[in-house]
């Protein structure tokens, strides 16, 4: 049906698609439903990867992938339990906005994005080549999202945003924080404060650097310092580029990721302490 609809919508849980078409900023000549495609809506492990159908919904990523602490805390934070029933990372890729909950989760994990076209071919795209600016994605006419795959970093992470309200808000900012043990790298991805979500890698280095100076990569009980972890805490700011809109300021945005990663780098520094 893509390939002779090239211009096709798909609609799983219509979360976004439905509020579009609602606010009359849309009006696609033909929506295709995916949601009762079987293949889409499975997950499971391959060689030492997670491949999650674009399918799976929030409300079973909490009950089914709990050692995935970020995406389990991002999911949590989608809407309402509503929502959460109907809504899907899928959703979330295809929409390509900038303020996605899941998104700056799999940016800080690396993920590739799967798609598919009729005739069975596919083609995985790292993140950052698929999502292109403000609700823009790599995905070709006549193409599916089948998902999203990544390697299962070793470490705490967490995920935090900020909204104008606790619950059931669109992001103003968000966080993603991931250490991977293994690499020796700290991962900080943010959300709503860029076109697109955007990695802060000056702020990633140097968070790397200065857990190897003070033996924290060896010695979980080993300290860090306050300072350092303000100076981390500047460089993710100074990574994003945000722009004042009706939710809230450049200046209010830029603010509250570097609070949400001084919090999220001292998150991570505790649990790796309780071990």
């Amino acid at each position: 049906m893509a390939a002779s609809n090239p211009d096709v919508v798909p609609i799983a849980g219509g979360t976004d698609v439905m509020v579009e078409l609602n606010m009359d900023l849309g009006r696609p000549e033909t929506l295709m439903d995916v949601s009762r495609l079987p293949e889409l809506a499975e997950w499971r492990r391959e060689n030492g990867q997670v491949v999650l159908g674009a399918g799976v919904t929030y409300t079973r990523i909490m009950r089914e992938l709990p050692e995935h602490t970020a995406l389990v805390q991002a999911s949590r934070s989608v809407g309402s339990p509503q929502i959460r029933n109907r809504g899907t990372v899928g959703g979330n890729l295809g929409t390509g906005s900038p303020a996605g909950d899941a998104l700056p989760v799999l940016a800080a994990w690396d993920a590739e994005v799967v798609l598919a076209r009729a005739g069975g071919s596919t083609r995985s795209v790292p993140w950052r080549e698929f999502l292109t600016g403000v609700k823009q994605t790599a995905r070709e006419p006549g193409e599916l999202i089948l998902g999203a795959r990544w390697n299962v970093p070793n470490g705490p992470g967490s995920f935090s945003k900020i909204g104008t309200r606790n619950a059931m808000v669109i992001a103003v900012a968000n966080l993603c924080l991931q250490l991977d043990e293994d690499e020796r790298s700290v991962r900080v991805a943010l959300g709503s404060v860029a076109p697109t979500v955007v990695r802060a890698k000056a702020a990633e280095t140097f968070a790397a650097q200065a857990l190897e100076e003070a033996g924290l990569w060896n010695d979980a009980g080993a300290s860090l310092g306050s300072d350092v972890i303000d100076r981390f805490g500047e460089l993710v700011a100074e990574s994003s580029r945000p722009i004042d809109d009706v939710r809230g300021t450049s200046a209010y945005r830029r603010h509250a990721v570097g609070v949400m990663a001084r919090r999220a780098l001292r998150w991570a520094l505790a649990d790796r302490a309780a071990g």
